[in-house]
């Protein structure tokens, strides 16, 4: 879940079909994402080669993404990721060497960013040592903003030998599988996804850590912070507002024109859940995967599930093209909404779902018991990058909908 001003992300994988225009390496290629300030927000990727198909996958820790089918057109290649409105334009300057752009669709206007890879290079260049800084553990983390305003978040790093991976989690979400090293008295964290571009570096001093966070075109922040077992956030709150018999009640259209309300048949005596969500959004991702198994699975005990979106922008036909990329990848059989409000409307909620308090984070989650009536509302989705965060989500969640499933009318 993150907020919709979020950040830009990361975490992507190609898939090439071999021609004359792709005679490059197989093995871990090194790939960046160079901003204005000339700082690169680093990733990795695998290309490999079978049956004269060349296929390759961005790396996030012990996640590989892999994208659309490419387009060709002279000397340069089109390469979509799988979700999100999101592409490279790549040119090969020969077996060990890609440059080209990652252009990301915004509100109003596309983001473009120089990408440029190399064969035979991992994510980060580090000192190897046989006794590396020890960073392991949880640790408590304070963001400070350009504006002096201050954020909290919860750092969760595994460390194996130099090599280190976790998340960091915020009240509004987590920044997925984070990959990187401890080089010498460094640390370095990075992701990309096709949305989320970020990158960490810090200081390592005992119990302490100092230094810089990177994110998408131009977002900078820095960030310290100590080991601390037992730290905690506190969730974003979305409410039910004073005075409303905690009941909803919308209609809006799904991906075929075709006008869904709540009120339903279908939806009636049934235990639902609501995801507040948006295709533009990495933790949305995350929870739409785990929705889609959840829903296949307990579909037939009485349990319906209704994604709610907003998107970037009011443009019907974009809005449903980005969610049906959604749909196809996660086979998701469940209905999705657009709500045609935008993420970055400050009416959302007074349109949409006005029985309510603001809405804060996306994803946000509301289940609602078999009389329609709302029992839980949950701004702190953490994704598998979260590590035992998102089991421990999965199974309150699944605890909750039990305790439903068995009340009677």
């Amino acid at each position: 879940m993150i907020k919709k001003y979020g950040l830009l992300g990361l975490c992507m994988a190609f898939s090439l079909y071999t021609s004359a225009q792709l005679n490059v390496k197989q093995g871990h290629w090194h790939a960046s994402l160079q901003r204005k300030d000339g700082h690169h927000l680093p990733f990795e990727m695998d290309i490999q080669q079978k049956n004269g198909i060349t296929t390759c996958y961005i790396l996030n820790s012990t996640e590989r993404i892999k994208t659309e089918d490419p387009v060709y057109s002279g000397d340069s290649v089109l390469i979509k990721m799988p979700v999100f409105e999101s592409y490279f334009k790549i040119k090969i300057i020969n077996k060990d060497s890609l440059n080209g752009i990652w252009v990301t669709k915004g509100e109003s206007k596309d983001i473009i960013l120089p990408f440029a890879a190399s064969a035979g290079e991992g994510r980060f260049p580090y000192r190897k040592t046989n006794n590396p800084k020890q960073v392991q553990g949880k640790w408590s983390i304070e963001f400070t903003r350009a504006n002096k305003t201050k954020r909290p978040a919860i750092g969760e790093i595994v460390q194996k030998g130099s090599s280190l991976s976790g998340s960091v989690l915020t009240p509004a979400g987590d920044y997925r599988y984070l990959d990187g090293v401890v080089s010498g008295d460094s640390l370095f964290l990075s992701t990309f996804d096709g949305s989320h571009a970020l990158l960490l570096t810090a200081k390592i001093k005992g119990d302490s850590l100092s230094g810089y966070f990177y994110a998408g075109q131009s977002g900078l922040e820095t960030w310290t912070a100590v080991k601390k077992a037992d730290v905690v956030l506190t969730p974003a709150v979305t409410a039910i507002k004073e005075g409303s018999d905690g009941k909803l009640d919308f209609t809006f259209k799904d991906l075929k024109g075709k006008s869904v309300s709540l009120q339903d048949e279908r939806f009636k005596d049934k235990v639902v859940i609501l995801q507040l969500m948006g295709s533009w959004c990495p933790n949305c991702m995350d929870e739409t995967a785990f929705l889609s198994k959840y829903y296949l699975k307990n579909k037939d005990r009485g349990v319906e599930i209704i994604a709610l979106a907003y998107e970037l922008s009011t443009d019907e036909e974009r809005s449903k093209k980005s969610l049906q990329k959604f749909q196809t990848q996660f086979n998701v059989q469940y209905t999705i909404l657009n709500t045609g409000a935008t993420a970055g409307d400050p009416q959302r909620t007074e349109k949409t779902l006005p029985q309510l308090t603001a809405i804060k984070v996306f994803p946000t989650t509301i289940i609602l018991d078999k009389n329609g009536k709302i029992s839980d509302i949950n701004t702190a989705f953490y994704g598998p990058g979260a590590g035992d965060y998102h089991l421990k989500y999965k199974e309150n969640f699944e605890k909750k909908i039990n305790n439903l499933l068995d009340q009677k009318l």
